[in-house]
């Protein structure tokens, strides 16, 4: 039960001032359990720290915050403050463009957060029983913070449904992105799944598979001690290839994907393809206690589908095999729809210091809540099920 205690809040400037086990209490992973979120554990937040790919140089500054009562934790929140908008797939830019038009600063702000990481899930992490106090005070916590840095405002993204609520509740403003994921209905194995499908859709997807299985190699799937150096060697030329690409560099640094290996290789699933040898592809999921993390890929060389069948249709074998309900496939990309990955709302809250800005922040939210709601209505009559079929969103 949440108590009367006073409350202490303070603020960390990384996860190393803080306990493992305090903070996984918070976060809900539980020793010897898969964590439901394994982006908000210590040991993941901790690798983008001691790594360098958040920190100093990277514009991600940790700020995050404790609460206790009588010592003891109740409630932690990844906090960064953040000099830029790279690296978290609910873009503010045009936010920040009109604010300093306006003669305003957009940076620094506060981003509650897990850098990199296009995943729904907890931001306000409370001990069980400390779930409205914890929440309360993190909150607290944040905009008191907001107010001695002079942010333009506190930023959390990737929330959950429930949490968005409640922030509305308490007037914050409540945005809703869009991904695709994908949704096992008790699918016996992979040709159940098809079964579901458009007769069209169906053989289209037969035939990818079938093409990117003739690449002239083997695919592999690794997790746990089957993980080993080489590994990492191989993905991290992947990485680098996309980062360079997509972002312009990677945000994850090499020594990041070897603090994975050395404490979260059980967290993770990586599928690798072979080629004479010689690793030529590969997609990287980190595993939740009931989801499927779709999060990286990378190649080498370029074969037909080849990206289809590691990053989309080797996760659902695997969610079919393990009886996970769900895969979630990261941000954008409608090209995942016809392969069986539905839309679906994710969500963010936010909060401006200026009270002006947050009045126009929140006619543009309102309306491009409307144009969500409509694009997810239309991609999901267009997606590959059957008629009758139900979405997420029913």
């Amino acid at each position: 039960m949440d108590g009367s205690e006073s409350i202490e809040i303070s603020v960390l400037g990384g996860l190393d001032e803080i306990e493992a086990a305090e903070w996984d209490a918070c976060a809900g992973a539980v020793p010897g359990m898969r964590a439901a979120d394994p982006f908000t554990t210590h040991r993941f937040l901790r690798a983008l720290e001691t790594s360098g790919s958040v920190g100093r140089g990277s514009g991600w500054t940790p700020r995050h915050l404790v609460a206790r009562i009588g010592g003891s934790a109740i409630a932690v929140m990844p906090l960064y403050a953040k000099g830029h908008s790279q690296g978290e797939y609910v873009f503010d830019h045009n936010w920040a463009h009109a604010w300093e038009r306006a003669g305003g600063s957009y940076y620094p702000k506060l981003q509650g957060a897990v850098p990199f990481t296009p995943a729904t899930g907890r931001r306000f992490l409370t001990r069980p029983g400390h779930e409205a106090t914890g929440r309360a005070a993190l909150l607290e916590g944040a905009l008191t913070l907001a107010e001695r840095l002079d942010v333009s405002g506190l930023h959390v993204t990737f929330c959950t449904a429930e949490e968005r609520a409640w922030g509305e509740s308490v007037g914050l403003l409540g945005r809703t992105t869009q991904q695709f994921h994908w949704l096992n209905r008790g699918y016996a194995d992979f040709d159940a799944f098809l079964a579901d499908l458009a007769s069209r859709k169906r053989k289209a997807i037969r035939k990818e598979r079938e093409r990117a299985r003739d690449f002239g190699g083997d695919i592999v799937a690794l997790t746990g001690d089957a993980l080993e150096p080489e590994h990492w060697d191989a993905f991290w030329r992947f990485y680098q290839d996309t980062g360079a690409r997509k972002w312009g560099h990677p945000y994850l640094t090499r020594a990041f994907f070897d603090r994975v290996q050395a404490t979260m290789r059980d967290d993770v699933l990586l599928v690798m393809a072979r080629r004479r040898g010689r690793w030529v592809a590969g997609a990287l999921n980190f595993v939740g206690a009931e989801t499927l993390f779709g999060r990286y890929w990378g190649c080498v060389e370029e074969h037909p589908f080849l990206h289809f069948e590691l990053c989309y249709y080797r996760a659902i074998d695997w969610a079919i095999a393990n009886r996970y309900p769900r895969v979630e496939a990261g941000a954008q990309g409608e090209h995942k729809l016809s392969r069986g990955y539905l839309p679906a709302a994710t969500h963010s809250l936010h909060w401006m210091a200026d009270a002006g800005f947050a009045r126009a922040v929140a006619q543009y939210l309102a309306a491009e809540a409307r144009a969500i709601d409509h694009e997810i209505e239309v991609l999901t009559a267009y997606g590959p099920f059957r008629r009758g079929e139900v979405s997420e969103q029913d």
